[in-house]
């Protein structure tokens, strides 16, 4: 054993490092420890003599969160990076795994795993009232399926090449009820949404359907259709985008879970995405607020009900 010399810059960088775990001191203190004095080791580790000693006992015994880490990662990676830790914990309570959401989120940070999803904001602007009247006035809860549904228009670009994007959106479990997709902003994006969307109600179905007041929902063809199937009309006040934030949180979620985490060669490229990505949303990613399922399993168990 040496007692002597200098210690090696990688025990010496330890003791002023912010960012190293105690696992990782300790770990270098363990390799290090034939050739130095333990206590010199421990002193520039800035590691206590007893922490030391509980973190080489949990080596010998081995990792007890191995599998649970394991688990964590099969979920982050199958989501694509778009989980945070309490959606992990809700998806691992789910398949039998019961573990504390704190655990959770201390594990992903040893593993360096973190949700790649930015931080949705709302900007709100004080309009003029519309006169079409905002029936909904951001009652944004819905009692049964195809009671209130809320729609808009979103503008992608992809070098240079625009792709617009023509949701419907049930605000009973937030399913993306019909969409359309265009490289153009025409009345046809709109209008074969909506013909989508009402072949998918029953005879007895007529739920509001609540915009802003975007010129596509201010056509008479588009009111048409409202009326020959019954439907309310109601529409956000002029500027308000809070008045349909139900539909701005869906666009917000959608570029930041998928279209900024991904590049795309092409409008067909990202079209073929945007596919995949709604049937993803509706069917597979869960939402804590629907107790932990994803919008279509949610409705099944409130029909089955």
């Amino acid at each position: 054993m040496a007692y002597g010399g200098r210690l090696p810059k990688k025990i010496r960088g330890l003791g002023s490092s912010q960012s190293a775990s105690c696992a990782e001191r300790a770990q270098a203190v363990l390799e290090l420890r034939p050739q130095f004095l333990l206590r010199r080791l421990l002193l520039a580790a800035c590691l206590p003599r007893s922490t030391f000693y509980y973190q080489a006992a949990q080596r010998q015994a081995g990792d007890r969160y191995a599998g649970l880490k394991a688990g964590i990662r099969a979920v982050y990676e199958r989501h694509k990076g778009r989980y945070g830790y309490r959606r992990i914990t809700d998806e691992l309570g789910r398949s039998g795994l019961a573990v504390n959401h704190k655990t959770v989120q201390r594990l992903m940070r040893d593993l360096g795993l973190k949700s790649l999803v930015r931080p949705k904001k709302y900007r709100s602007y004080r309009g003029e009232m519309a006169t079409m009247p905002n029936l909904l006035n951001r009652q944004f809860t819905a009692e049964r399926p195809n009671e209130k549904w809320v729609t808009d228009v979103t503008e992608f670009n992809v070098r240079g090449d625009k792709l617009y994007l023509s949701p419907v959106m049930d605000l009973f479990n937030g399913e993306i009820v019909a969409y359309e997709m265009n490289e153009r902003a025409l009345f046809p994006l709109v209008g074969n949404m909506l013909k989508k969307a009402l072949s998918r109600l029953m005879a007895h179905e007529a739920p509001m359907l609540h915009s802003d007041q975007g010129w596509q929902y201010q056509m008479p063809a588009y009111r048409q259709q409202l009326a020959t199937r019954g439907l309310t009309q109601s529409m956000s006040r002029r500027g308000n985008c809070l008045d349909n934030a139900a539909m701005e949180s869906f666009f917000g979620t959608l570029k930041s879970e998928f279209f900024r985490l991904n590049k795309f060669d092409s409008v067909e490229q990202l079209r073929h995405g945007l596919h995949r990505y709604i049937h993803y949303y509706n069917h597979h990613r869960i939402k804590l607020k629907l107790k932990g399922l994803s919008p279509v399993a949610y409705r099944a168990q409130a029909l089955g009900a």
